[in-house]
């Protein structure tokens, strides 16, 4: 049969950056959006430009570098959002204003406080002025799961005759089941008057774990359009994954009527980047990108694996970027070879000054370790990049911790901190507590530690942890991120990088609702 195209949108940059505390600068935000483009995304949802001036920046950022993927922002059916958000996008090659209003029951009466014929007039009036600004309008119908069905046809069919070309349907609080969800997609396709002038969408949020259930069963009914997230990312139980959709889409190729343009090598590369960025970690077990989603240590599987692959493994590996190869870099590696693997892995600076800093790194992670690899580079240059943003860091000197049974533990340590270089010693509960306790006594940040998480980066006694320290501090949400083989060493670094983030006030964690 013939394959039509699935369109994949992702809104990591958007939905996904709701997640508290996985706000994001305009470069981290840059250097997500360069490997979507690069893993072929249809649409990036950059972000929500009225929001705040840093979402502004990131959004008409990313819309002045993307070439190869429609760029777009997200705006309320409001003057003013729709404005903000042409403004932003003027000088993409390929632009999308995404304009949305609840349409359901509870969200008009509690929340909108609007009569239905309010809304719709609303929405049209919306709809036309993003298309006078640009020429790709989508329009969501906010909690459309919850949504009455006569009304939500009345609605589509006005704003289609209004300009719109993309009609997204959210499951905007994860209460829809796939035959039910599905049905009504059908449905609204089937009875709205001039449905074939739209693609129908769908975005769906995983709170009963049915995000992409739903969604792979809305195509079935005719959606050509899934709005996902790398990792599943997004607020409370997260998005539909963009990972799993695009391989069950791939791997059940006599089941499914759509194929997508997402190059599949990509997959691994970018769930990383996007991982050490937000600080949220994949669980080992998770599809597609998780570290034993190809792993088998049951004696049966793996014999069954030996003698042919396909007895319990439908995908492989290294069609979604897994591979096997560790990179030959070493202390006598020079900086070609090690930008070379950069470049390879996706990881770029503009900054010659942070580029050396990396290289020095490097030069002192190959001191400490036999074997390097690729996950090593990419926990080594995490942290590094806060500097390529432009935040002031704060940058640990020394370090020395005395931990002794029946005596609390306590750190020594010596900063630089806007110029100045500063020595300070505190006792903990335990060494971490100490060390921190000890930046606190000279940074008195007053921030609350949110999380503390500790990952070994790949196998062995010489591992790397790498290091996610999160804190709040007056409504602000931020994430640090740090990488040593000494795991008291990674901890201050990722504390004092979250500090440097938070005192960058370009990293607000985006408050508007959306779809």
């Amino acid at each position: 049969m013939d394959k039509q195209q699935l369109v994949i949108f992702d809104t990591t940059l958007r939905d996904g950056e709701q997640s508290p505390g996985a706000s994001m600068t305009r470069e981290e935000k840059l250097r997500v959006a360069k490997a979507l483009e690069k893993l072929r995304v249809d649409v990036i949802e950059a972000g929500f430009a009225v929001s705040s001036q840093g979402d502004f920046e990131a959004v008409k950022s990313i819309a002045d570098t993307i070439k190869d993927s429609t760029v777009c922002s997200l705006a309320r059916t409001t003057h003013v959002d729709i404005e903000r958000a042409a403004e932003a996008l003027k000088n993409a090659r390929s632009a999308r204003i995404h304009t949305f209003i609840a349409t359901s029951p509870i969200h008009m009466k509690y929340k909108l406080q609007m009569t239905p014929d309010q809304v719709v007039e609303q929405a049209v009036s919306a709809v036309k002025l993003a298309r006078n600004k640009v020429g790709d309008v989508e329009f969501s119908l906010e909690d459309a799961s919850r949504s009455e069905f006569d009304f939500m046809c009345r609605i589509i069919e006005q704003v289609i005759n209004a300009g719109a070309r993309t009609i997204n349907l959210p499951d905007t609080v994860g209460y829809g089941f796939p035959a039910e969800y599905a049905d009504t997609i059908g449905r609204l396709i089937a009875a709205v008057p001039n449905a074939d002038k739209a693609i129908f969408s769908v975005h769906c949020h995983n709170d009963l774990g049915l995000a992409v259930a739903n969604s792979l069963a809305a195509v079935m009914q005719g959606a050509r359009q899934i709005e996902c997230t790398i990792n599943g990312l997004g607020e409370r139980a997260g998005n539909a994954a963009l990972e799993e959709i695009v391989m069950a889409v791939r791997t059940r190729k006599d089941i499914f009527p759509v194929e997508t343009h997402i190059d599949t090598t990509q997959i691994v590369a970018t769930s990383r980047l996007v991982s050490s960025i937000t600080g949220f970690p994949v669980q080992p077990n998770k599809a597609i990108v998780g570290a034993n989603a190809f792993a088998h240590e049951s004696g049966i599987h793996q014999d069954g694996v030996l003698k042919y692959r396909e007895t319990y493994e439908i995908m492989k590996a290294q069609d979604v970027g897994w591979s096997t190869n560790k990179i030959v870099l070493g202390k006598l590696s020079g900086r070609a070879a090690f930008s070379s693997r950069l470049d390879a892995l996706g990881i770029q600076f503009d900054s010659k000054t942070v580029m050396n800093e990396a290289f020095l790194r490097f030069k002192e992670l190959a001191d400490k370790k036999r074997e390097i690899y690729d996950e090593d580079l990419q926990a080594l240059v995490s942290e590094i990049q806060v500097k390529e943003d432009g935040i002031e860091h704060i940058i640990l000197g020394d370090l020395a911790v005395t931990t002794k049974t029946g005596q609390l533990p306590n750190a020594a340590l010596s900063l630089t901190y806007k110029g100045e270089h500063y020595r300070t010693s505190a006792d903990g509960d335990g060494p971490v507590d100490a060390v921190f306790k000890a930046i606190e006594k000279l940074i008195n940040s007053q921030a609350e530690l949110k999380l503390y998480l500790v990952n070994a980066v790949t196998e062995g006694t010489d591992s790397q942890g790498e290091v996610t320290v999160r804190l709040e501090k007056g409504g602000r949400i931020v994430n640090g991120q740090g990488a040593d083989t000494d795991i008291l060493v990674a901890s201050a670094r990722a504390y004092l990088n979250a500090l440097s983030v938070l005192e960058n006030p370009d990293r607000l964690h985006p408050q508007l609702g959306g779809v």
